[in-house]
């Protein structure tokens, strides 16, 4: 059974920091690609960034330069560090593992940019 818990949402004014972490209870966690998306309210589920298991990252374009995903293996645990946060980051992060086409996801966890 995976189990993906994250943490870290929060509110922020925007031009912010905040850094989500996800914990995962998958064993072999280091050959999982590991991603981030995010749901708005009224919108659809969205990539924001993932991680391979060799390391190799990739972004939505809405977020290149401002956000890092990163995973440390030992720790089983996927962080995405959001830099410069914008009202329209406003939305329900969700944590998901991916191998040869199984997914799995986490509960979510909000996050919101306002003034």
């Amino acid at each position: 059974q995976v189990q993906l818990v994250e943490s870290g949402g929060g509110l922020v004014q925007p031009g912010g920091s905040l850094r989500l972490s996800c914990a995962a209870s998958i064993s072999a966690f280091s050959i999982y690609m590991m991603g981030w998306y995010r749901q708005a309210p009224g919108k659809q589920r969205e990539l924001v960034a993932t991680i391979t298991s060799g390391g190799r990252t990739n972004y939505a374009d809405s977020v290149k330069g401002r956000f890092t995903i990163s995973r440390d293996n030992a720790k089983n645990t996927v962080y995405l560090q959001m830099n410069n946060l914008k009202p329209e980051d406003t939305a329900v992060y969700y944590c998901n593992a991916d191998y040869r086409g199984l997914g799995w996801w986490g509960q979510g966890t909000q996050v919101t940019v306002s003034s």
